[in-house]
Parts: C-alpha cells; structure tokens; sequence
C-alpha cells in the first residue's frame, strides 16, 4: 500500500471488487539486444480493491507472474473519489526467508557509484560505514537501505533479484533494511518539499520486480524486467544504430590534457574566449580530433566522442550554478564545420557531449537548440552528464522530476533522430525497449574509477555488476583499457586497472552494451595490436545469447552471436582468484568446423604482478568441442569464432 500526503493511507480496510485473469504468450523483436526475438510469456492478475471509508476510493493491482519470477504494481483509475494525491511513502514490503547473502550497495538518492559489499543481511549494519565510502554528491539513506537491483542468495542455493521495471513519472526505489526479521521494505526517493510522487489518475507505479532461480545464469538470462515496459513508441527505428566509438576522453583520466581551454575561472558564457590565454593543455582541438577520427576510420569504429569541445567548462564546480554550458558554442580552437566535413569524408561521426553539470534546468530551457545544433553538424548521438548537485536545488538525481527529466531527453532526441547514452542518471529498469534512441547508461561505478582513486575497481566488481546493475538495461562501462599501469604515464601515482589485459577484451562479452566503447589511447592500441584486434571484430548486436556459467561476484561467462552473420564470440571473466572457465561450443552448426582465435591470459599473468601477459592461438572447434581455460587472477579468456575456410582445417589443429 501507500502513505499520502495530507490524505488517509492506501494501506488497509480495502474490499474486493474484481478479479481478472489473463495468459499472454508471444513474440516481440527488439530494436536490438541480446536476442533478436524475446519470448513474453506471462498470467496476469488485476486485482481491483475499494476502500469504503474513504468515499469508495479505488485501487489496482497487477500481477504479472513468469516462469523466473514476477511484477507487480499499483493502478489508480479515473474516479471521482480520487484525483490529485501526494505520496508520502510506499509501503511494499518484501519479506525474505532468512539471512541471505547480499550483494549490496548503500541507498542514495544522488549516486550509484559505490564499490558492492558482499555480506549476510545480518552484517550489513556492521559494514554500513566501511560501504558508503565517500564519493562526489552522495546523499545516503540515514537508516539501513540498500539500492536495486539487489542481489540475494539463500544459504540452499537459491538466487533472487529485486528491481523495478518501468520507472516513469515516480521517483526511484531503494529498500530499508531490516536486519533481524530479514524484511526489505520500500524507500521512495524525495523531493526538498519530502514530497515523493505528485499523482493524478488515471496513473500507476513502476513494476516491483523479483526473479527468482536455482541457475545463476538464468538470472542473467531473464528478460522479465524488458517485458513489463511498454513496447517501442517510435513508428521508424532504422535511425538507431548499435556502435562501437573511440573517444577524446581517457586522456584526460591520465592527466595528459585537459576539458578546459584556460587556467581563467572568472569567465561567463558570454565571455570571448578568443581574448583569453590558452593553457596549451586542452584536449579537444581540431588537430587533435582529426587524430581520432582518423584511428575511427582506419580500424572501422563508428563514431568519435568529444569532451571538452564546448566554452564554460573553467566553471564546472560541484557547486550549483544555474548556467554552465549553453551547447553550442565552441572552443576557439575547436572548428565545429571543419570537423564535421573531416568526419564525413572519413565515414565517421562525432559523439556529441552534453555535460549538464546537473544544472538541469538549463539544460531543459537549451535542449532544443542543442539538438538542433547537432542535426546541423551532423552528429547522431550524444553522451549526457549529471555531475553535481541537483538544479532544480532540492531534486535529487533519482527523484522524480529527474526520472521524467531522462525520459524527456529521450523522447526529444528521437524528434531529431538522436541516440542517448546517459551518464550520472537514474539506474535503468528496461525503459530501453521503449525508447530504443536510450541506447546505455552508466549509472554505476564505471572505469574512470580506475584512474579517479587507489581503490579503482576490484576485479570482484564486473562479477557483480552483471547482477545488479545491468539487469535494468545496458552500461557504458567502457572498458578496453589495454596499457594496466596508469601511473606510467607520470601525472596518477598508484592507478592501475584492476584487470590483467585479456579481462578487459572480455568484457565487451559480459557487460553486455548495444554501445561500446574502446576507452584507451590510440598509442595504447598500437602498443598492443595483436589484441586490439579482438575490440575490432567484436559485434555490438546479437541474435543470440547463451550464459555458459557465472556465480554472483566470481565468474561470468557468456556465448553470443553476432546480428545476421555466424560469427560468435565468448568472452569469460573472473574475480582476485585464478579459475578454469569451462566453455562449451553446443550452440555452433553441428557438422560444421570453426575457427576459434582464444585470446588468454598467459601462465604469468596475474591482475595485480603481471597483468600484461598474454597468449593469442588459433584451433579448430566444432559443436561437440569443450574448451577448459585457465584465467588468471583478476583475469578473463575472449574467444571470436567463425566459419574454417578449407585451408584453415587443413592446417589448423582441433587441440586445445
């Protein structure tokens, strides 16, 4: 139920009006994904309760129960007994059968990039402290709370899931904790005025989600959370495209250059940069994107995103202003026309970046003359920021004038037929089906970690991440860092990627993304072609998707099949500890051979002592094949696999 503002509770004192029951089972087809066909097969239950004593008030609920698990949520129907209404708190509750294990992050309204806490219910409140370790704009639940997805796993063997599906016009759930009775309850998100969800009927909540398994792959494997959005709202979708891009980015982490064009910070958005002193130290140039740009072209990658390209980032303070960009004026040295005719001519597009620095209300008042400005320049897509405290002051990232603020941006950018790759915003819980142009978000501890503190990220953490994080939808995580040692560049002592190099091939394989990114410099995948090679064949969309093995915060492994061509590629990964990935090849043609090109961590290797050591084979593979790989410390295994040619079987062998 739920506590209202001002108003009676919608918790007790209902009566049963109506029951429904239906069965669904069908067939959609996404834009693109894991699969290129996803099977919805469901019992609905609604359920519709009046409660007497306050005029006959109505509410719904439906069920809508899988075979790996269920949703749920409330309706409110058009009725003259309730119209407006405030919500105080949702009362859902989800009461466990014991002290599971929890893979768990602290509940937050403004972030999501904390490290996970692996630990029974029974010890999260002992560990509370050491998990909400200090990162920018945080702003914690002050009792115990975890966000969603959480992770759980009973002491039997059972694994359990809880998300929501369908986050549209209501703030963000976390869950209280209680950690003696091991019941989670629900915690929404809310606003200065402790406002949580302004309502009008006819109108309805997200879906409470659980799914449910013995397999720790069908976890994994599930697509409930997709099926209880709502179908793809756009009559055309050709527009949208899956990629692969390179980026004017990691440079900066590596402190090589910088987003902003002068050391000046008394400088407004009607400043003339042209009279400014240039540090000599920016990044985004003309000459320097044409370098990417030509890498793009040259190794057949998408698009080239850019940041810092536009004036205003010598204010970027965590401090709220009402003004930081206006996206469309460049640096001086940054020639806008030029760089778009470079671009087409080398069949390659520009990444926009809008970086909000969470002034979203300027964002909101400049989005369509943004949007615009893209469309004139050529660029398709772009990647969104909110790092900083909330404008409007007293929103929260996850509140939910910013839930209907993300979707907003979706549904105006595919006016213009943009894509949408969101950073610092709402976790995702399936609104990717339907708005296809949202095509990733961040929204989690993602690789800048690396290069921001000593921690960085464990190699435990993208053993996690596929169970929480991205059951909700696709992360740009962007990974591909190849060169491990970030202190060699001389300006981050102790910064290292917490992966040996192979492990970062894989993960264009388990953490799933219709937009990938190869993060590194250029000169790092010079500096190791053989394996750059593996980012350059690797498909970003699928027909197919198989989860081999995996277990909550120690391995994933997984089998995919690239979008209308039998080409397949696997990649495995691993936490701290050394393990044999078992990988079948069952999902090949039978009769048919293959050539397998395994890229592996090599004997030495090790995420921590040797992180750079790796192997490159070739064999021969066909569907009764089982291959037993090793992976080192922090370590993975990437395999691309396709059709032998007659040569190839003749000179290849089929051990491994």
């Amino acid at each position: 139920g739920l506590s209202l503002q001002k108003a009676p509770s919608m918790i007790d004192g209902f009566t049963l009006v109506e029951v429904k029951q239906s069965l669904v089972d069908s067939v959609w087809h996404p834009v693109w994904g894991e699969q290129k066909q996803i099977r919805d097969n469901h019992r609905e239950l609604f359920v519709l309760l009046k409660q007497s004593a306050v005029k006959g008030r109505e509410i719904g609920i439906r069920f809508r129960l899988f075979d790996d698990g269920l949703g749920f949520r409330y309706e409110f129907p058009k009725q003259n007994s309730l119209s407006h209404f405030v919500i105080a708190q949702e009362q859902t509750q989800f009461n466990l059968a014991g002290d599971h294990t929890a893979y768990w992050i602290p509940g937050d309204y403004d972030t999501n990039e904390y490290l996970y806490t692996t630990c029974k219910i029974s010890k999260m409140r002992s560990l509370q402290k050491q998990a909400t370790i200090f990162i920018q704009d945080q702003c914690v639940i002050k009792n115990l709370s975890t966000q969603t997805p959480l992770m759980l796993k009973s002491d039997d063997g059972l694994y359990i899931n809880i998300h929501e599906a369908g986050l549209i016009d209501y703030p963000a759930m976390c869950l209280n904790v209680n950690d003696t009775t091991f019941s989670l309850s629900s915690h929404i998100v809310p606003d200065a005025a402790n406002s949580r969800g302004y309502m009008q009927t006819d109108c309805k909540t997200p879906w409470r989600t659980i799914v449910v398994s013995d397999k720790a792959t069908d976890i994994l494997a599930s697509k409930l959370i997709l099926n209880l959005n709502e179908p793809c709202a756009y009559a055309q979708t050709d527009w949208i495209k899956p990629m692969k891009y390179i980026g004017v980015w990691w440079e900066y982490f590596l402190g090589l250059t910088k987003w902003s064009y002068t050391f000046s910070n008394n400088v407004k958005l009607d400043t003339d940069y042209t009279k400014l002193k240039p540090h000599g130290l920016h990044g985004a140039t003309t000459d320097n994107v044409k370098k990417y740009i030509d890498f793009a072209a040259e190794n057949g990658f998408s698009a080239v995103l850019v940041e810092g390209w536009n004036i205003g980032w010598e204010r970027y303070s965590f401090l709220w202003k009402e003004e930081n960009f206006d996206y469309i004026t460049p640096y001086p040295d940054f020639d806008v026309q030029a760089l778009r005719d470079y671009a087409a001519m080398r069949g390659v597009k520009i990444m926009m970046h809008h970086e909000t620095a969470s002034s979203v209300s300027n964002y909101e008042r400049r989005m369509k003359d943004a949007f615009q400005f893209m469309v004139d320049n050529g660029y398709n897509s772009v990647k969104t920021g909110y790092v900083g405290a909330i404008t409007p002051r007293g929103e929260h990232h996850d509140s939910q004038w910013m839930v209907n603020h993300y979707a907003r941006v979706a549904r105006l950018a595919a006016d213009y037929k943009i894509m949408v790759n969101s950073h610092e915003a709402v976790r995702p819980t399936g609104l990717c089906r339907t708005y296809p142009n949202w095509l990733a978000q961040e929204s989690a501890r993602g690789t800048e970690f690396e290069s921001i503190s000593e921690t960085g990220n464990p190699p435990e953490h993208t053993c996690i991440l596929p169970f929480t994080r991205l059951m909700g939808g696709p992360m740009d995580y962007t990974p591909g860092i190849l060169e491990t040692d970030i202190s060699s560049f001389g300006k981050k002592k102790n910064r290292r990627v917490h992966t040996t190099l192979v492990k970062q091939l894989a993960l264009y394989l388990t953490m799933y993304s219709p937009l990938q990114m190869a993060a590194d410099i250029p000169d790092n995948y010079r500096k190791y072609a053989d394996a750059f090679q593996f980012i350059k064949d690797v498909a970003v969309d699928w027909d197919e998707s198989y989860y081999l093995e995996a277990e909550p915060g120690d391995y994933v492994t997984v089998a995919r099949k690239a979008k209308g061509e039998n080409k397949w590629f696997v990649g495995g990964i691993t936490d701290e500890n050394p393990r044999v990935a078992v990988i079948p090849f069952n999902y090949l043609d039978a009769g048919k051979w293959y050539v397998a090109t395994i890229y592996a961590d090599g004997r030495d290797a090790d995420y921590n002592l040797n992180p750079k050591s790796y192997t490159i084979r070739q064999v021969l593979v066909n569907s009764k094949k089982v291959l037993k790989q090793s992976l080192a410390p922090g370590g993975g295994v990437a395999i691309s696999i396709q059709e032998a040619t007659s040569n190839q079987r003749k000179n290849l062998k089929s051990k491994f």
